[in-house]
């Protein structure tokens, strides 16, 4: 029996929470991984995967990048992908969040005609396009409606990803995913924030935290069940795009509530509203509804909400224990 080819994806973002969990889970199925990073030296990573430096701001020199990694798959994961942060940075976060893909996009486009073969691209859209929303839950032909640059320039990349699939005949798809956290989330993201400030709260090594909109609603899972949606996309005979969410909404109360109660520690004496962290526009409520990649991709959540925050909580009290010495 012939030996199957080992098949080689590349990954942008690598260095991030989604590339971190698509990582392990490609490699888990033997691919070879190759990775882009911005912030640090070319070399090997932690796991064994093949880093370049590169950024999307410029791209000069994806080309030689994906002559080097030979892909079968790529995963644009890779953004300025902070949402309050982009109203400060409204520029540089489309053009890296934006024009970024169209320069991945068109990088492939070339290095298929050299290299004579098809790469399967995935493109990390996001529910915040659907922003000021329409409807409820939101599925792959509800309306876009963006409330900040980020959403925006995620807008712009969705359409050029479609384009360049409809144009060239690429096999491009985006994955329209809904709020996916973990253990491996940023600091400045809200649930990490959340998460962490627990911990060192419940070891008194905080005493407050400040919070913007806790009245916001999201459709939240886990990082780590999301990926494995990504794969699916790229297995399929025909490209499409999907929604991926868990079909449930709760709001940063919940996670408070969820988060704190899970520590015995009651969240109303401890947590400040701050103005500042508002955004100049909000996205009040998202919820998806993924029933397309359920059918089709036989994809389904397995981390429930809960769960989710323990899980977050749990990690970060281990980093406050080494933090105070314990």
């Amino acid at each position: 029996m012939a030996e199957t080819k080992q098949r080689r994806a590349l990954i942008t973002g690598i260095s991030g929470q989604d590339g971190y969990y698509l990582t392990r889970f490609l490699l888990e199925r033997n691919y070879e991984i190759h990775g882009i990073v911005s912030c640090r030296a070319p070399g090997i990573g932690e796991a064994g995967e093949r880093l370049y430096y590169a950024d999307l701001s410029d791209g000069s020199n994806l080309g030689q990048i994906l002559d080097k990694a030979n892909p079968d798959e790529v995963y644009n994961l890779a953004a300025q992908s902070h949402v309050r942060l982009s109203f400060d940075l409204p520029q540089y976060t489309a053009n890296v969040t934006g024009i970024g893909v169209l320069r991945m996009l068109d990088a492939i486009r070339e290095y298929q005609q050299r290299a004579g073969k098809q790469v399967r691209f995935y493109q990390a859209s996001s529910s915040e396009m659907f922003g000021k929303v329409v409807e409820s839950p939101q599925t792959e032909s509800t309306p876009f409606y963006p409330r900040s640059p980020y959403a925006c320039a995620k807008v712009y990349g969705y359409w050029q990803t479609i384009n360049y699939r409809e144009s060239y005949d690429m096999f491009a798809v985006n994955g329209i995913l809904f709020n996916h956290e973990s253990p491996k989330r940023g600091e400045a993201f809200v649930t990490r924030k959340i998460s962490k400030a627990v911990a060192r709260i419940k070891l008194g090594l905080q005493d407050k935290l400040s919070l913007g909109n806790i009245d916001a609603q999201r459709d939240w899972g886990f990082a780590g069940d999301f990926v494995e949606a990504m794969w699916l996309m790229l297995q399929r005979d025909v490209p499409e795009d999907y929604v991926v969410a868990t079909g449930q909404v709760h709001s940063v109360r919940d996670f408070l509530d969820a988060s704190f109660g899970h520590v015995g520690l009651d969240w109303a004496d401890l947590v400040e509203t701050d103005q500042n962290m508002f955004r100049p526009a909000e996205v009040d409520i998202l919820c998806g509804d993924a029933s397309k990649a359920r059918e089709k991709l036989n994809w389904q959540p397995k981390v429930s909400f809960e769960e989710l925050a323990r899980m977050m909580v749990d990690h970060d009290l281990e980093l406050a224990r080494q933090e105070a010495g314990q």
